[in-house]
């Protein structure tokens, strides 16, 4: 049917195989072969065949097409919004999940400043004669350093994630 199509719809247009192929810019023995219904265009092909002879694919493919009737359309619609309701459960669980990461973020960091406050930095009390302890204490310190100057931003950052993200009513 497609072969048919083809060559019904190329001499209609009044072009030969060899002014078709140089058109797709493909050899004659590949339009012949398309028409002997010995191959067939891929889809890119296809589309550029449609675009030349100036018809679309499906009639190409041999396809009648109809006009939409209004119960179709009421399908459409049905399926739309089914759609709609389904990316905007979607977009809620998301919120959601990420709400729950701010909190979650947010009552770490909490928690670590607390430990840390009740701890007093211990490191400074410690033996460094040892090369264990003086190791534990260097790392340990460098985690209280990086955590004090890090933990505002990440207690705004959190707070206005919380905010950003509360379910609105």
């Amino acid at each position: 049917m497609l072969n048919e199509n083809i060559r019904a719809v190329r001499k209609a247009k009044g072009l030969s195989q060899e002014e078709l192929s140089v058109k797709l810019g493909v050899v004659r023995q590949t339009v012949s072969k398309w028409e002997q219904a010995l191959s067939v265009p891929d889809s890119d092909m296809l589309i550029s065949l449609s675009e030349v002879l100036e018809t679309p694919v499906s009639t190409l493919l041999g396809e009648t097409i109809t006009a939409p009737e209004a119960d179709s359309l009421k399908v459409i619609c049905e399926k739309l919004e089914i759609i709609n309701l389904q990316l905007a459960e979607r977009r809620a669980v998301r919120q959601k999940a990420w709400h729950g990461l701010f909190i979650t973020l947010f009552a770490v960091t909490v928690a670590i400043f607390a430990v840390l406050s009740a701890l007093h930095s211990p490191y400074l009390g410690w033996d460094y004669s040892k090369p264990e302890t003086a190791v534990v204490g260097v790392l340990f310190h460098g985690f209280e350093w990086l955590f004090v100057k890090l933990a505002p931003a990440v207690l705004i950052g959190a707070s206005a994630g919380m905010l950003m993200t509360r379910k609105r009513g």
